[in-house]
């Protein structure tokens, strides 16, 4: 859709144009986040709240106006539910820290097992340090979750659902609506339900008020923007409850040597010097997904991915993971060679400069559910083409007879 304005594109890998498949991982920048970041640095670099001079001022502005644009970018009710942080992987930590507190011996979690490392680590240490128990939903063998057995674990004394919204290997969309509504609807009402949407804030149009979830997380690098910054949206009322979970800086009004009072939403939850110019970055980019519509960012991304799909299905020798052909899924594809390993196609298919990601892609017990080691994963951002997924299925055609 928009190759020409992401430079790094332009580079030749092995003697090869440049087909970047990882964008899973980690997406490129157009040159306008680029530059909204140098011009940050260059003009008005200064910290944020703290200063009333000049710099101070437009930094601070320059701050909250991201602030801004991600509570309209994902239909937040109020801009103070928005909550900057390291990434997905800090705000989901945050969450369980902040949570963690509150739990009790006995008190149950509810993952599942398709889950990113970053949305079960965290629960596990809540579970060991506070003697809860850890459940997950299981996966049909269509990278579905069975949310039958989702009835069967909720009980009274669940207090968290922590899923992802769309899985990072399977590629896997998650009904959020139907998964908050049937927990609101059992013995398990008032647990809190927590989501990882960092496949899903890049490709998919977001509206909280719609997912209705107390809890949602995405990072920047995944959605053209810059690494080091995240979003953390909370639900306002379940924010308010909740007292921080880390301290310094920033998310006080006043301290004593023994108790302090808490800074107002969403400054109590922002500890220390935060990712200021990050923050601009992420503004430029959601004015760049804004500018192409996400309407036509997601059907772009799910014609790739139904392409490739297609493409790597009909070869002998490759399986590929998660919902069959004509299921809606996330722009990833996973797939295996038969009688390579994951990391080798990586290999070989850089040679050729197409980049994949391979191994277990920080979800093992899912790589334990489908039976393998690991796979490989090709994955599509805006400035993917089809005729890169064309590059893609013949090469991965040719890698068994050129061994």
């Amino acid at each position: 859709m928009t190759r020409g304005d992401f430079p790094i594109l332009e580079r030749v890998v092995n003697g090869r144009p440049l087909v970047y498949l990882d964008s899973a991982a980690s997406s490129q920048r157009p040159r306008s986040v680029i530059e909204a970041m140098t011009r940050y640095y260059e003009r008005s670099h200064a910290n944020v709240h703290r200063s009333i001079h000049t710099l101070g001022e437009e930094a601070t502005e320059l701050y909250e106006i991201a602030r801004d644009r991600v509570h309209r970018f994902i239909g937040a009710a109020a801009r103070e539910e928005v909550v900057f942080t390291r990434g997905t992987t800090d705000g989901l930590g945050l969450i369980a820290e902040t949570i963690g507190r509150t739990l009790r011996a006995g008190d149950e979690i509810i993952v599942t097992e398709l889950e990113h490392h970053s949305n079960l680590i965290p629960w596990q240490l809540v579970a060991r340090d506070r003697g809860a128990a850890l459940k997950a939903i299981p996966v049909r063998d269509d990278g579905s979750l069975d949310l039958d057995a989702l009835d069967r674990l909720l009980t009274a004394r669940t207090r968290v659902v922590a899923f992802a919204h769309v899985s990072n290997v399977l590629g896997t969309i998650t009904p959020v609506p139907e998964v908050v509504r049937r927990v609101r609807n059992s013995a398990a009402r008032t647990a809190l339900t927590v989501v990882d949407g960092a496949q899903a804030a890049p490709h998919l149009k977001l509206d909280m008020s719609a997912l209705d979830c107390d809890f949602y997380v995405f990072s920047a690098h995944k959605m053209l923007g810059p690494t080091g910054i995240g979003v953390l949206y909370g639900r306002r009322a379940v924010l308010d409850s909740l007292e921080p979970g880390r301290g310094g800086s920033e998310m006080i009004k006043e301290v004593w040597i023994d108790h302090a009072q808490w800074n107002d939403l969403p400054w109590r939850f922002e500890p220390g010097t935060p990712p200021i110019a990050e923050a601009v970055g992420l503004t430029a980019a959601i004015e760049y997904l804004e500018k192409l519509g996400m309407d036509r960012v997601t059907e772009h991304e799910a014609a790739l991915a139904a392409r490739a799909v297609k493409g790597l299905s009909a070869l002998p020798g490759v399986r590929v993971f998660g919902p069959p052909l004509g299921v809606p899924r996330g722009a990833v594809v996973a797939f295996a060679v038969e009688g390579l390993h994951p990391h080798d196609v990586a290999a070989l298919l850089d040679a050729d400069g197409i980049a994949v990601r391979a191994g277990h892609h920080c979800a093992m017990p899912l790589m334990r559910r489908l039976g393998v080691v690991g796979t490989s994963r090709a994955s599509f951002s805006v400035y993917t083409s089809p005729e890169e997924i064309d590059v893609l299925v013949d090469a991965v055609g040719a890698l068994r007879s050129k061994l």
